[in-house]
């Protein structure tokens, strides 16, 4: 199984994204990574430790600075360019993983590896985790900021087959992004939306409201992409924001500091568990024809590892293969109708 990782992809790059290719390495003997980037400082980072990692040599790297579609059209030379060639002309490097600057991913997928026939956009498909012991993906999470109803279709087969993988579970609950959960409520997008993701071959449970993302009662939130990035980054903040305000307030009392002590199993539990990108690495770019990770910038070598080990799961359960039976399926659907 091999995979190709964009290595100056990042905040902390090159070295933590490295590191957490050696830590993928030493962890799986059936894994080959290739890493793109500057060839003398991977190899110096390396420090011998190219066993089953080879190098591909890019002098250029992709900013936050650079306008996404021209950096993939004129940065030929540059470390995330170099990782999508190299995807889409080798046909045994089953996926990419980068930590780079999105709007240069999203891009690059479109113009160099281009989608699954029947979808008509590729999506963002973030975890996060609920009040209960489950976890729930928005779809779309900031790709397509202007939907069509028919996207949002898309999004929902796609996030329905990536959830089935991910967590094991045949038919996972969609529900759609709205101000309301009755069915006359919310825009024209979502109003035009709701009977194609009725009569699609998916367990569709109805609208549900912003407030119902991580109550457990939802498993794949689709979303236009400006909502859906909206609801991820607010929630983010308000996780953050309670987060500061209890270690605020643990601080300012003295017994609030002794209770803490005997508390802190509990607060490593919760932290384990609100750090979502530990277990399950990045956000996949559902709907290409071959598998694209998107890591967070400031994401760290544990986190690399597990966006390489969410490539090879995704790959071992055929999610692009399980993507296109779903538009067979809602094909076949239509047809009969």
């Amino acid at each position: 199984m091999k995979i190709v990782v964009d290595a100056f992809g990042g905040d902390n790059a090159p070295l933590e994204i490295i590191e957490g290719c050696v830590l993928a390495i030493n962890k799986h003997k059936d894994l080959e990574i290739i890493l793109t980037g500057a060839t003398e400082e991977i190899k110096k980072i390396l420090n011998g430790r190219e066993e089953r990692i080879s190098i591909v040599d890019a002098k250029e790297i992709i900013t936050n600075n650079d306008k996404p579609t021209e950096a993939i059209r004129y940065k030929t030379d540059s470390s995330l360019v170099k990782a999508y060639d190299i995807l889409k002309n080798q046909e045994d490097v089953i996926g990419l993983v980068s930590a780079g600057s999105t709007g240069a991913v999203l891009a690059g997928a479109i113009m160099k590896i281009g989608r699954i026939k029947g979808i008509t956009r590729p999506a963002l498909a973030p975890i996060l985790p609920t009040k209960l012991d489950s976890d729930v993906i928005i779809i779309d999470s900031g790709a397509n900021v202007d939907c069509k109803p028919v996207n949002l279709l898309h999004f929902a087969l796609m996030g329905s087959a990536y959830y089935s993988i991910v967590y094991n579970k045949p038919s996972p609950r969609v529900a759609l992004l709205n101000n309301g959960r009755e069915e006359e409520k919310g825009n024209e997008l979502v109003k035009e939306a709701f009977p194609l993701l009725k009569n699609a071959p998916i367990n569709f449970i109805g609208n549900r409201e912003g407030g119902d993302f991580m109550s457990g009662e939802v498993d794949v939130m689709v979303a236009d992409g400006f909502a859906g990035n909206a609801l991820l980054k607010g929630t983010e903040g308000a996780v953050g924001a309670v987060l500061s305000l209890l270690k605020k307030s643990i601080k300012s009392h003295a017994l609030s500091k002794i209770g803490a002590l005997f508390m802190k199993q509990t607060f490593n539990e919760l932290k384990n568990r609100i750090d979502i990108l530990k277990k399950h690495g990045g956000s996949p770019l559902l709907g290409c024809k071959k598998l694209v990770v998107k890591n967070h910038g400031s994401c760290k070598r544990f986190n690399i590892l597990s966006s390489i080990e969410q490539t090879m799961l995704l790959h071992e359960n055929k999610l692009i293969e399980k993507i296109e039976n779903s538009l067979s399926l809602l094909e076949k659907a239509e047809n009969n109708d």
